[in-house]
């Protein structure tokens, strides 16, 4: 799959690597801008789920936890994607973002009118349908009472999420996940959001709605 489960190298030496980085992209960004998000785009991914998540594997879930260092205390399921963000280097309040609704949690990465949001369906039918909307890529998914990530890899749906049902931070497939059971399903593009990702060059802040 490409996709490293284990954590590797020292976290705080990661965070700080991907800070300095931008550089980098706002460099290139003056220079070819098409360039610059199409490969701070491929970044952020690889980093989010090869780098910063596989440290976080394992972490105990609390509805909660609130913890800011991976597998050292408990994580609840909107701090899990609000702190990995943050260690990302997105310039968000993880405790704002994390004590939203998945709703406004979906808006603060994307506007409501660029979100999709299916209900009622079947994990086939949902399933068909990200396929037609979406490409491979990292995607911020709102359920009922949950939230977590979704990565598409080859028309497979995967979740990532610090999951009630284990106990723990895992990834999983969609499909065969207790905890991705939901009336409602709403998706925000991160690593595929053109939008988002200059943010995350410029360092610009994302606002986190609250009603």
């Amino acid at each position: 799959m490409n996709i490293n489960f284990k954590a590797k190298g020292d976290y705080k030496t990661i965070i700080s690597k991907i800070k300095s980085t931008k550089t980098y992209f706002k460099t290139l960004y003056a220079n070819n801008k098409n360039k610059a998000i199409d490969s701070a785009s491929k970044y952020l991914h690889y980093k989010l789920i090869n780098d910063i998540i596989p440290h976080w594997y394992g972490t105990s879930w609390d509805f909660n936890g609130h913890t800011n260092v991976p597998n050292d205390g408990l994580i609840a399921c909107g701090y899990f994607v609000s702190t990995t963000l943050k260690h990302l280097d997105f310039n968000l309040n993880r405790y704002k973002m994390a004590q939203q609704a998945g709703l406004h949690e979906a808006i603060a990465l994307q506007p409501k009118k660029k979100l999709k949001i299916f209900s009622n369906k079947t994990f086939s039918e949902l399933k068909e349908k990200l396929n037609v909307v979406y490409t491979d890529g990292i995607y911020f998914v709102g359920l009922d009472n949950h939230v977590g990530y979704v990565l598409i890899k080859d028309k497979d749906i995967y979740f990532i999420h610090s999951s009630y049902c284990d106990n723990k931070v895992v990834i999983e497939l969609a499909e065969t996940s207790p905890c991705f059971r939901s009336n409602l399903y709403v998706f925000a593009e991160i690593t595929t959001n053109d939008d988002l990702i200059k943010k995350w060059i410029f360092n610009e802040a994302l606002v986190i709605p609250t009603n």
